[in-house]
């Protein structure tokens, strides 16, 4: 990196000299009409410079989930579920979901996937912003469903450590029980 820096400021210094013409550059024994003779700077460049273009690796992963391990059997992050998936939540994996079939026992199934926008450094505010994303969408949806069927919302969204490396999606999601385990849901919201 140096050597690069010395060699672009060697390179202005010889273009603001001169136009590199022969009467422009004096050998250290001529003089210019003095008494005194300075010796002028050499200033070619060394051929053999070192390659400061950094080595990448042959195989660059296009995706960047390839990157992490891959969740067991049908679990996945929240972030991962699109509108429409249902799924099983574990209160000892948070951040998980395991998906299941919509025609099957299930906790929650998601209503849709909105994107946080804005600056947020804290969890609580990540929290608010949330909520308010998944607010009308959850409402419509649930008074679409028949009386019983639908029993809580669900609303899973980033912390700020998630949110700070590029994670904001939001899970909007209707529920049976969840974490009670006594009502699923038994079939596709309508």
């Amino acid at each position: 990196m140096i050597v690069a820096v010395g060699v672009v400021a060697a390179v202005v210094l010889v273009a603001v000299r001169g136009n590199g013409s022969p009467s422009d550059k004096k050998s250290p024994s001529a003089s210019s009409g003095s008494t005194k003779g300075s010796p002028s700077p050499s200033l070619s460049i060394p051929s053999g410079l070192p390659s400061i273009t950094p080595s990448l690796p042959s195989q660059v992963p296009s995706d960047l989930g390839s990157l992490f391990p891959s969740p067991a059997g049908d679990q996945v992050p929240y972030y991962s579920l699109q509108s429409g998936d249902c799924f099983d939540t574990d209160d000892k994996r948070p951040g998980q979901a395991t998906k299941r079939s919509c025609g099957k026992p299930h906790d929650a199934e998601v209503v849709k996937v909105a994107e946080i926008e804005g600056s947020y450094t804290t969890d609580a505010a990540l929290k608010k912003a949330a909520s308010a994303l998944c607010k009308k969408p959850l409402e419509r949806k649930a008074a679409k469903q028949p009386s019983g069927t639908v029993r809580g919302t669900l609303v899973q969204y980033p912390d700020s450590t998630g949110y700070k490396i590029g994670i904001d999606n939001v899970a909007c999601s209707l529920s049976g029980d969840v974490g009670a385990g006594d009502h699923k849901l038994t079939k596709p919201l309508t």
